[in-house]
């Protein structure tokens, strides 16, 4: 199994074009087998709090929204 490693650095020189094919491939949802989608999901993630204006418009692929503990 092949281990999702990435940057600051990589993350530092994504553009907007790269994040939409990376929210487009979760959208479809049509992995091969199901670690794939989760390194997918994680590099979003990572983007998301390292560059999150480039995350804004897919965060509900992350379901980050803020809820109430109480």
């Amino acid at each position: 199994m092949k281990t999702l490693s990435i940057s600051r650095n990589d993350i530092a020189t994504m553009t907007v074009q790269d994040v939409e094919k990376l929210a487009t491939r979760l959208e479809q949802d049509d992995y091969s087998n199901a670690f794939e989608g989760l390194n997918d999901w994680h590099l979003l993630r990572a983007i998301a709090f390292q560059r999150p204006e480039l995350v804004e418009p897919y965060i509900y692929l992350l379901d980050l929204e803020p809820y109430d503990e109480a």
